[in-house]
């Protein structure tokens, strides 16, 4: 299903014409691109496998971290499939929340919606002080020698910084966007395979470490592991590695084609992460081993970023050497900076389709006439991510650490609704045939499955108050709880307060008058003849014209026009 010349898209009445995004922007490769880019994998490697290999300098996944990135990824495909199968019904860019909306109603769409916006709030944090420290870093290994990378104030500038030039850059247009992420994304995906590749060669060729390991199959089968003591947390540890593939599906109506596009580009990029993720892991832990002693992943020392660990040891002192650290670092700064670009964009998208259906003040809907991009989102994301990135930094640096733990949290959470939203809006479709069992029934509810009870164990786990320590040893906390899911669960009850406090303010969201409760049973109108020179085309909540769902007894159809099944519409 396409948008046509002659008539309006259907099953998806709010298309890229009616916000005023700019259709027809991006390509396939353009959008898995923003897909792959969004979940940073350099950085997400750095910051996340010491983590998913040990904890606190004791062992989780040890040899085994291969198998939680194959775990890990099974719920992100599941999940992937349903951002597919619900685009094309609806391809908004406003995703999770308006197909949560439609779904389930008003509060569990706002909170999916609320769900995204403080994921990507909360990681413009970690990201920006992960920017900024390596600008320094950079730096230095190129040659103008520096110690601000260890400096508080000056990473935090340098972040500040970074937030400020990707906030504009997403403000310029998504054509810019997504051509600079393709250089991004080069220099990181090539620099990982190099990495991948010296590391192997070296192990099989007798000139690694004493204690590097050769690859196993048996890496790949979590087999012996404790579910509870060692599966369960290291898989939501190698979860965060995974997230931000939506972004892709977040553009969906500046894309080529709204309703295929971006589905493909989801399920595309999880495919492409997994393969990325399963031979760079499987490289570091065989070059550098599991323990903890020196470059060994093991150690708790090197968890927070285990290729500056790996680096020197990996590529040596010479000329060759120092450039090979000096990709590697320009591919995690690369990393960053180009997920702090695109993580703009899917909030400020959430945002702009959020205010259009009056969830949050209308201002936020404001788009730039000459760029078409959201003007009041984008620059509100920017500002926000400035002042939670500053709060986070003058409380604790410590903190920024627990943050993304209880990214974790946000992402199993509105992941989750949205996998079980696939299964509600497709209710009385699954039996249809074998492939809508799996694809729009099966697959979606186990993704909501793993994630909500990753949710609930997440919580549980996170509210310890050992569970995270700082280089001291010393318990990391918020009112004598772990810091993490104080962190998170804190970020959902605000979420509720903003919730209810706009439902006071204006409720015709909340009372279903933007954005009805609608199913892929139900009847809609075949299609709205094409008026050029007019708005025909344009349904906003407020544009007058007839609604697109029309009752079964077919009282509310327009005289002229014909109601058809939504299951009906691919045929």
């Amino acid at each position: 299903m396409s948008t046509t010349p002659d008539a309006a898209p259907i099953g998806f009445p709010e298309t890229s014409g009616d916000k005023g995004l700019k259709s027809g922007a991006v390509g396939l490769l353009s959008t898995i691109v923003v897909g792959v880019a969004s979940t940073a994998p350099a950085y997400s490697l750095a910051a996340s496998l010491g983590f998913v290999v040990a904890s606190g300098g004791a062992l989780l996944a040890g040899v085994k971290a291969p198998a939680i990135i194959l775990l890990a990824f099974i719920p992100m495909y599941f999940i992937a499939v349903a951002y597919q199968e619900l685009n094309k019904a609806e391809p908004d860019c406003g995703t999770s929340f308006t197909w949560a909306s439609r779904a389930f109603g008003p509060v569990v769409g706002w909170m999916s919606g609320w769900g995204i916006i403080a994921a990507d709030v909360i990681v413009m944090a970690n990201l920006a002080q992960i920017a900024g420290s390596y600008s320094f870093s950079f730096a230095d290994t190129l040659g103008l020698h520096n110690t601000l990378s260890s400096s508080t104030f000056w990473s935090t500038v340098a972040g500040i910084i970074w937030i400020a030039v990707m906030t504009y850059i997403c403000y310029r247009g998504i054509e810019i966007s997504a051509r600079i992420q393709y250089g991004l994304l080069t220099i990181e995906v090539l620099v990982l395979f190099l990495f991948a590749a010296v590391a192997l060669i070296k192990v099989y060729t007798g000139h690694a470490e004493s204690y590097s390991l050769h690859p196993q199959w048996s890496w790949f089968w979590p087999g012996g592991l404790s579910f509870t003591q060692v599966i369960a947390p290291a898989l939501l540890t190698a979860v965060f590695i995974y997230w931000g593939w939506d972004s892709a599906v977040s553009i969906n109506e500046e894309t080529d084609d709204p309703a295929t596009t971006p589905g493909r580009a989801a399920v595309l990029s999880t495919l492409i992460l997994l393969f990325t993720y399963a031979i760079v892991t499987v490289a570091a832990v065989a070059f550098a081993g599991t323990g903890t002693k020196g470059i060994g992943l093991g150690n708790q020392a090197n968890s927070e970023d285990v290729f500056s660990a790996i680096s020197p040891a990996l590529f040596g002192s010479s000329a060759l050497g120092h450039v090979g650290q000096l990709l590697l670092a320009a591919s995690i700064l690369t990393s960053a900076s180009a997920s702090t670009q695109t993580t703009i964009l899917p909030t400020a998208r959430t945002a702009l389709s959020m205010a259009v259906y009056k969830a949050i003040p209308e201002r936020f809907a404001r788009i730039h006439p000459k760029y078409l991009t959201p003007t009041w989102s984008t620059i509100g994301m920017g500002v926000i991510s400035v002042v939670f990135y500053l709060i986070f930094t003058l409380i604790s640096q410590n903190l920024l650490s627990a943050l993304i733990g209880s990214i974790g949290l946000m992402i199993a959470f509105y992941y989750g609704l949205t996998g079980f939203a696939c299964v509600v809006f497709y209710r009385r479709n699954l039996l249809s045939s074998w492939r809508n069992f799996v694809m729009q029934g099966l697959f979606p509810l186990l993704g909501g499955l793993i994630l909500a009870g990753a949710f609930v164990y997440a919580v549980k786990s996170y509210w310890a108050p050992d569970w995270l320590t700082d280089d001291d040893g010393n318990n990391i906390t918020i009112f004598g709880h772990g810091a993490v899911a104080v962190v998170g669960i804190a970020a959902l009850v605000l979420g509720v307060v903003l919730m209810v406090a706009w439902w006071l303010i204006k409720s015709d969201y909340f009372r279903q008058k933007t954005l009805p409760r609608k199913a892929a049973h139900e009847l809609v109108l075949a299609g709205i003849p094409h008026d050029p020179a007019g708005d025909a085309e344009v349904r906003l909540p407020d544009s007058g014209l007839p609604d697109i769902l029309i009752k079964e007894d077919l009282s509310n159809l327009p005289p002229g026009q014909r109601a058809v099944r939504r299951e009906d519409l691919d045929d």
